[in-house]
């Protein structure tokens, strides 16, 4: 970042500098403790300028709300991850229960007809109907399963990772020393 002399950003010197008293008074609010995007709405300055003047005068900010926050928005999000995924799976319950109505004689086929929308009991799934139901069933679990690796361990899959890629190297040693994979003609 180049700066003037006196260690101001030089392209807000163009544009609208910096009075002393203005940057007096950031240094002033930041010392009361208040955040960067408070002291921009107090002084009336943009919140970068507030974050280069509190940079040049080696000024920090606590940032203890701010991860608090972000904790709180994590909690929320991930409760919201988990209520989607409970309401996925009983979404498929449903569908699988719809299916195995069949299987009593109690399946409801509702079609268009000739004579308008006509609903008929089956003692069988026909095939579309099948067809779409496994299709919603398949998106239903593997958006519940892609959720559920969001807030999984990630340690989790790396080690499945190392270990696969562990068993691959072994395998090639092992078959190395059979002698399979040695084109020399000699066994």
């Amino acid at each position: 970042m180049a700066t003037t002399e006196d260690g101001r950003n030089w392209a807000n010197q163009f544009t609208n500098p910096v009075t002393p008293e203005e940057r007096a008074e950031i240094i002033r609010l930041h010392g009361e403790g208040k955040g960067r995007n408070e002291i921009a709405r107090l002084v009336g300055r943009a919140q970068r300028t507030v974050t280069l003047i509190c940079e040049e005068e080696n000024l920090t900010f606590d940032r203890t709300a701010t991860a608090v926050a972000t904790e709180a928005r994590k909690t929320d999000a991930k409760a919201r991850r988990a209520a989607i995924i409970d309401r996925a799976y009983a979404r498929v319950e449903k569908l699988l229960d719809r299916l195995d109505e069949a299987e009593s004689g109690e399946f409801q086929f509702t079609a268009s007809t000739v004579n308008g929308i006509e609903t008929a009991t089956l003692d069988h799934v026909p095939g579309q109907e099948e067809k779409a139901l496994a299709g919603a069933i398949s998106s239903y679990l593997a958006q519940a399963a892609k959720l559920e690796a969001i807030d999984g361990d990630p340690g989790v899959e790396a080690a499945r990772s190392m270990l696969g890629a562990l068993a691959e190297g072994l395998n090639q040693l092992a078959g190395a020393d059979r002698g399979e994979g040695d084109d020399s003609g000699e066994g």
